[in-house]
């Protein structure tokens, strides 16, 4: 019979020998990911929110650009079919109250 002994890694357990054995402890990775680890989260999370808010608004301060689907003509069109089709006839647009609201015929 063949004794075998087994010797953890010296990280930890379940760890490679080129990071740490709990979370993200190398001495590989960023410097500004290491400062971000350490910060709160509501200061990370709320501008990081915020940044992407602002990317997503962009396409919409230049009204020239803008799809196609979203000209007036074609909005009064597609509210029109829904209209025909009776798309969603109890809170929608074929309600009572909607074609009510809405000045197109």
């Amino acid at each position: 019979m063949v004794r075998v002994w087994y010797e953890p890694p010296p990280g930890g357990p379940r760890s490679h020998l080129n990071r740490g054995a709990y979370g993200i402890e190398s001495s590989m990775e960023p410097l500004f990911v290491k400062k971000l680890a350490r910060m709160r989260p509501v200061s990370v999370i709320v501008p990081a929110v915020g940044f992407v808010a602002f990317v997503c608004y962009l396409p919409l301060l230049n009204p020239k650009n803008m799809p196609l689907t979203m000209n007036p003509e074609h909005q009064a069109a597609q509210r029109a079919y829904m209209r025909y089709h009776n798309m969603n006839p109890i809170s929608g647009i074929s309600s009572k109250q909607a074609r009510a609201a809405d000045p197109d015929p």
